[in-house]
């Protein structure tokens, strides 16, 4: 379903924690479901430290000009946030 405003996806829990191929899996079905002009805050677990060596790669790659992206901060839970815009 098509996310009509910003919105957030948390993988940082759980199976994410274990699963790299699945964080990458979910944030790029999470970036499909975003609408064009708004943001998704991937969460990403600590475990596989900052998203832009391993996540921001496979989204560039996949999405290319179509998204922008900003790396925001570590969070209290120790995850990661990865805000991606879509643009097109």
């Amino acid at each position: 379903m098509m996310k009509t405003k910003n919105w957030s996806i948390a993988l940082e829990h759980g199976e994410y924690e274990e699963n790299k191929e699945l964080v990458i899996q979910e944030a790029i079905s999470a970036i499909h479901d975003t609408g064009i002009g708004l943001y998704v805050n991937v969460v990403t677990p600590s475990t596989f430290g900052n998203p832009e060596n391993y996540l921001q790669p496979v989204i560039e790659d996949t999405f290319g000009d179509h998204v922008t992206m900003k790396f925001i901060d570590q969070c209290g839970c120790g995850g990661y946030v990865l805000r991606v815009w879509k643009n097109k």
